[in-house]
């Protein structure tokens, strides 16, 4: 059993002026709300794995809290890293970043190549798909024709989205493309608090698959039968929104809706999870979005999980830079139990 690693981001201030009133402090792996005089308030204080201020880039992000979870999955092991926060506090900038400081999607991608290419004694096939969960129905951002896809279980895939095109890929350049193609596909549209606000949540997905090279001169027929098939998935969810501050209206109003639903499941799954372990936990409501009922694995299953929070430092957002310090909290006490996946090729 290994619990949910959970680290804090906080984004710079977008009105760079002197800060008059309370403000969030970072002091290495705590932030603690201060008031004016620097004095700290009372039950805003919050420990973390890592806590990253204004000034940190993606890449000291991915170095220290995601990329374990990357690398693992390369050897078998099931993997999701998440962003989670409200609109237009860093979500999609830390999972997809820019060309001066490349997102987490970018350096797991290449991380994950680097390492095949260091493992001279097993072969590798890599297959990826891109996906949206928008006003709560699943849609193929490689293939934008299928839509309203359908979530299934079975013992030999686990949980899967059924008729999700995916691509055979050899090189990072071949999945950086997929990317664009799907994010030309994705929703997106302007609030009040963000000028290209996500209007859905997105899983990139990696199937990882690996056999020993040398199996068949060993003459074990374990070995040659055996392969190892792991998940990993790369999540950019769209942020919880309050209506006052994004002026949400008409079409807006009603995607806003479903993704704080959505959220809020996602909430109500990490809260029953870090009440209790094992059978005392009782049922956990997985079923109740699509989007936790994809990510169950991810939450207290068989996989490694990585969820980095984000938060707007302004005042203004105190209130939802606290719940989203909340959820962080709770979803560092779920433990999941990850195991290296491997199974009889027939």
């Amino acid at each position: 059993m290994e619990r949910i690693y959970v680290a804090v981001r906080v984004r710079p201030l977008i009105n760079q002026e002197v800060v008059k009133g309370n403000y969030w402090r970072v002091e290495d792996n705590r932030i603690s709300l201060h008031n004016a005089l620097g004095t700290p308030i009372s039950g805003y204080s919050y420990t973390f794995d890592h806590v990253f201020g204004y000034n940190s880039k993606n890449a000291d992000i991915y170095e220290v809290h995601t990329k374990d979870v990357i690398e693992a999955a390369v050897n078998g092991f099931n993997g999701t890293v998440f962003a989670y926060g409200q609109t237009s506090s860093g979500k999609t900038y830390t999972m997809q970043g820019s060309q001066e400081d490349l997102g987490i999607i970018r350096l797991s991608v290449y991380n994950v190549f680097k390492d095949i290419q260091s493992i001279s004694d097993r072969e590798f096939l890599i297959r990826v798909s891109y996906m949206e969960i928008y006003n709560e129905e699943i849609n193929d951002l490689l293939a934008p024709e299928n839509k309203k896809l359908q979530v299934h279980e079975n013992l030999e895939r686990g949980i899967f989205v059924a008729g999700l095109r995916e691509e055979i890929v050899n090189t990072p350049d071949q999945v950086f493309d997929l990317i664009g193609l799907g994010e030309a596909h994705r929703h997106v549209g302007e609030t009040n608090m963000n000028v290209r606000s996500s209007r859905s949540h997105t899983i990139f997905r990696m199937v990882i698959e690996s056999r020993d090279k040398d199996a068949e001169l060993d003459g074990s027929s374990y070995n040659k039968d055996t392969v190892r098939v792991s998940v990993l998935n790369l999540v950019d969810l769209a942020g919880s929104e309050r209506v006052a501050k994004t002026g949400a209206g008409g079409v807006r109003l009603k995607e806003g809706t479903h993704i704080n639903k959505s959220l809020m499941s996602l909430g109500t799954v990490i809260n029953k999870l870090s009440d209790g372990g094992g059978k005392q936990r009782g049922h956990i409501p997985y079923r109740d979005s699509k989007l936790t009922r994809i990510l169950q694995p991810a939450l207290g299953g068989n996989a490694k999980t990585a969820i980095i929070c984000t938060i707007a430092p302004e005042e203004v957002h105190a209130d939802e830079t606290r719940g989203t310090l909340q959820f962080a909290s709770r979803a560092k006490r779920v433990t999941n139990c990850a195991q290296v996946n491997e199974m009889l090729h027939c």
